[in-house]
C-alpha cells in the first residue's frame, strides 16, 4: 500500500523586544540565571500585567508578512498547566482570537512554487527553562526566560515531505530576520519547532494517527527526523501495525527517534479570558502604520534578482536567505559592479572567507564600493581572475582597497606588449621542443610555452595578451618554414 505524508509545524519564535511583554525585565540572552525576573513574570500576589506594545507591532508585522488577516479585535487568555518552569500555574496566551490567521507562506520545492498554508500566528508570554542534572539527582530552573514575548506560528497540515517543512522552517526564519522581529537562533532558543507527521493510504481524506517531535535544534535535525519517522511509521503500517499518539524526540548520536511519552488525549488546558488585561484592539490607523514597516520579503526579492539582474534562481536564492548579504550585493552593483561577476565574489570568495572564520558580513573588512572596484579592475584587464583572489585575500586580511593593494604589492597584471615581446622571445628560444611540437599540430604545447611566460612574470602575464604575443610569433615561424 502507498502512504502519504502529512505533516504540520508548530513554531515559536521569540520576539527581540528589549523588555519582557507584561514587565519591565529585560530579555537579553545568557545572562546569570534569575537575574533577569520581578514580581509580575515570576508570578508574585498582587503583581499585574502591562501589555508591550512593541512585542504587538511586531507579531502583527510578522502576521501582514505571512498574509495573515489580522483580528483588529482580539483578547488574551489564560492556559492553565502545571510544570516547574511556569511559576503562576498558567500561561497568559491567545486561544480563540489570535492576532492573525488564515495566511500562507511560500517555498520553491524542485523548482516549483508550492504554498503551505498558515493556520494562526498568536502571541504569548514563554515559560522558563529547567535545567536537569546529568545524574537525574535534580532540577534547577532558571526564571530569566519567563515572560519573554513569543510568538507561535501553527501551520495548516499542507506538508508532504521532510524536506518541504525544512523549507518551511527557513522560510519563517528568513522572514522574520527581514522584519527584524527576531534573530530565530536556534541555539539560543529563539526560534523552536514542533513537528507532527501521520501517514494515511494515498486517497484516504481521514488523516492518519500522528506522532509530535519535539526539542529539535536545528534544520537540518528537523528534515532528519522526520524522515526517520516517517520511514518508522511507514513500516508499522506496512507490517499491519497502529501507529500510537505520543510526542518523541530526536537523538542526534542514534539519528533517530525515541519516545518520551505516551499522548492518549488532548490536554484540558481550561483556558479562559485574562481577567488582568483588556482586549485589545488595533484600530485602522494602528494596523496602516505597522503594515508600512513591512519590507520587500525574501520571495519577491528573489523574483526581483531573477527579472532585474538576469541571475539564477540558485544565485537569487542564496543572495536573499539573508537581508544582510542582499544589501551588500546590491550596493556592489550600484557601485558600478556587473551583477552576475557580484554574485559570484559574494557568494563565493566573499561568503567563504567569512565562513572559513566563523566571522559574519557585518565583521567584513570590504566594502561593497571597494568589491566593486576590484571587479572593474579585473574587468579593464589590470588584474586576472587569479590576481584578483590574491588581491582581495588581502583586502579582508587588511582593509585596504584594491588599487593601494596592487599598487603596495606590486601585483599589477602587465597587459603592454612591447613589455612582454622579448620575455616571449626569450621563452621561445629556451623552449624549442615546445615550439616544434606545436609547429607539427600539438596545440597543448602553447599551453607550456604560456606557463613559461606566466612562471617568467610571477603570474603577472596578462594570459590573452602573451596568447596573442605567441601565436603569432609561432605563425611567423611556420611561414619562414
Amino acid at each position: 500500500m502507498e502512504f502519504e505524508t502529512v505533516i504540520g509545524l508548530e513554531v515559536h519564535v521569540e520576539l527581540n523586544t528589549d523588555t519582557k511583554i507584561f514587565c519591565g525585565c529585560k530579555t537579553s540572552f545568557g545572562n546569570p540565571p534569575n537575574t533577569h525576573v520581578c514580581p509580575v513574570c515570576t508570578g508574585q500576589p498582587g503583581s499585574l500585567p502591562v501589555l508591550n506594545e512593541r512585542a504587538v507591532n511586531m507579531a502583527v508585522k510578522a502576521a501582514l508578512a505571512l498574509h495573515c488577516q489580522i483580528n483588529q479585535d482580539c483578547k488574551f487568555d489564560r492556559k492553565n498547566y502545571f510544570y516547574p518552569d511556569l511559576p503562576k500555574g498558567y500561561q497568559i496566551s491567545q486561544y480563540d482570537q489570535p492576532i492573525g490567521e488564515h495566511g500562507y507562506l511560500e517555498i520553491d520545492h524542485n523548482g516549483e512554487r508550492k504554498r503551505i498554508g498558515i493556520a494562526r500566528l498568536h502571541l504569548e508570554e514563554d515559560a522558563g527553562k529547567s535545567q536537569h542534572a546529568a545524574d537525574g539527582s535534580h532540577t534547577l530552573v532558571d526564571y530569566n526566560r519567563t515572560g519573554v514575548p513569543l510568538m507561535e506560528i501553527v501551520s495548516e497540515p499542507d506538508i508532504r515531505t521532510p524536506e518541504e517543512a525544512r523549507l518551511y522552517l527557513e522560510g519563517i526564519r528568513e522572514i522574520m530576520q527581514y522584519c527584524d522581529v527576531s534573530d530565530c537562533r536556534m541555539e539560543e532558543g529563539s526560534l523552536r519547532c514542533d513537528a507532527n507527521i501521520s501517514l494515511r493510504p494515498v486517497g484516504q481524506q481521514e488523516f492518519g494517527q500522528k506522532t509530535e517531535l519535539k526539542n529539535i535544534n536545528s534544520f537540518r535535525f528537523v528534515q532528519r527526523g522526520l524522515e526517520y519517522e516517517e520511514q518508522r511509521q511507514r513500516e508499522v503500517l506496512a507490517a499491519g501495525g497502529t501507529v500510537r499518539q505520543e510526542t518523541r524526540r530526536f537523538d542526534e548520536l542514534s539519528q533517530t527517534t525515541l519516545s518520551m511519552r505516551s499522548k492518549e488525549e488532548a490536554h484540558d488546558y481550561r483556558y479562559f479570558p485574562e481577567p488582568d488585561l483588556v482586549r485589545l484592539h488595533i484600530d485602522d490607523a494602528w494596523l496602516a502604520q505597522i503594515r508600512a514597516t513591512v519590507p520587500e520579503l525574501p520571495m519577491e526579492k528573489r523574483d526581483r534578482y531573477i527579472r532585474q539582474y538576469q541571475l539564477p534562481a540558485y544565485d537569487a536564492g542564496v543572495l536573499t536567505s539573508d537581508l544582510a548579504i542582499g544589501e551588500y550585493f546590491e550596493a556592489t552593483v550600484a557601485a558600478g559592479a556587473e551583477p552576475k561577476a557580484a554574485s559570484n565574489w559574494v557568494m563565493g570568495d566573499l561568503l567563504g572567507y567569512l565562513n572559513g572564520r566563523g566571522e559574519v558580513l557585518a565583521d567584513s573588512r570590504v566594502t561593497p564600493g571597494q568589491l566593486a572596484d576590484l571587479i572593474a579592475m579585473i574587468a579593464e584587464g589590470t588584474l586576472s581572475i587569479k590576481q584578483a583572489k590574491d588581491v582581495f585575500k588581502i583586502m579582508c586580511e587588511t582593509g585596504r582597497d584594491a588599487k593601494t593593494v596592487v599598487q603596495e604589492e606590486g601585483m599589477e597584471q602587465i597587459s603592454d606588449m612591447a613589455a612582454l615581446v622579448p620575455l616571449v622571445d626569450e621563452v621561445l628560444a629556451k623552449n624549442s621542443k615546445s615550439v616544434q611540437d606545436f609547429l607539427s599540430g600539438k596545440e597543448k604545447a602553447l599551453g607550456a610555452l604560456i606557463g613559461q611566460v606566466m612562471k617568467a612574470t610571477k603570474g603577472q602575464a596578462n594570459p590573452g595578451v602573451v596568447n596573442q604575443i605567441l601565436r603569432d610569433r609561432l605563425s611567423a615561424l611556420r611561414v619562414e618554414e
